[in-house]
């Protein structure tokens, strides 16, 4: 059970978190400063560094939430036994759409994985551990032999979740206009035929070719 100190500590964090989130959403991220945070929050520049280092870290926390959400969604559907490739794809859906909401956030957000500081790119990689939960919902396929046997299941996770921060990056620096979840289920079904086993891909063309030939 936690001390009454550490239950303030908690209020006080959430209490700034929620403030610099309000903040960003009216005055812009880069446009709101720590002072401005601080001064809403009712707690002095250096309180609010203890808690958030830098600006960007309060997202990271925000991201943190979204991809909780979406976790508790995913894991949710394959315990009632959906398949494992509709709950990547419902995902990548919830996860696109989230994102355009979401733009103004989740753009500073996603430069931290860029970060040229070596720490500040960890800290976002290990709070928002995407490829974790793709590879939680591929797991079912990789034990059924379904997944390529030369590429292990955190390889192709994670090459799916960097697949989704390059093409949002690009949506968002360049082509906000178009739709984000188009581009994003593109190439999301473009890894995953690179990612299904060799074996069961040539039973696909074996029954297709088969069904051309019964139709002539």
């Amino acid at each position: 059970m936690l001390s009454l100190r550490e239950r303030q500590k908690q209020r006080r964090r959430y209490r700034i978190f929620s403030t610099a989130i309000a903040l960003f959403r009216e005055k812009g991220f880069q446009e709101t400063t720590a002072t401005d945070i601080a001064k809403a929050s009712h707690v002095s520049r250096g309180t609010c560094f203890k808690y958030y280092a830098y600006k960007e870290a309060v997202l990271l926390d925000f991201g943190a939430q979204m991809l909780a959400e979406l976790r508790e969604g995913a894991m949710g559907e394959l315990a009632k036994g959906e398949p494992p490739l509709d709950v990547l794809h419902r995902l990548w859906e919830r996860l696109a759409e989230v994102s355009e909401r979401e733009r103004a956030l989740l753009s500073p957000l996603a430069y931290e994985f860029l970060n040229p500081d070596p720490e500040r790119a960890k800290a976002a990689f290990e709070a928002l551990l995407l490829g974790d939960l793709v590879a939680d919902i591929l797991r079912p396929l990789k034990l059924r032999k379904r997944l390529r046997e030369d590429m292990s299941l955190e390889r192709i996770s994670r090459s799916l979740a960097d697949v989704y921060l390059l093409s949002f990056l690009r949506w968002a620096a360049y082509v906000p206009g178009r739709s984000l979840r188009e581009e994003m289920m593109k190439f999301l079904d473009l890894l995953m035929e690179g990612a299904i086993s060799r074996e069961i891909r040539r039973t696909k063309i074996t029954r297709v070719s088969s069904a051309v030939r019964a139709e002539n």
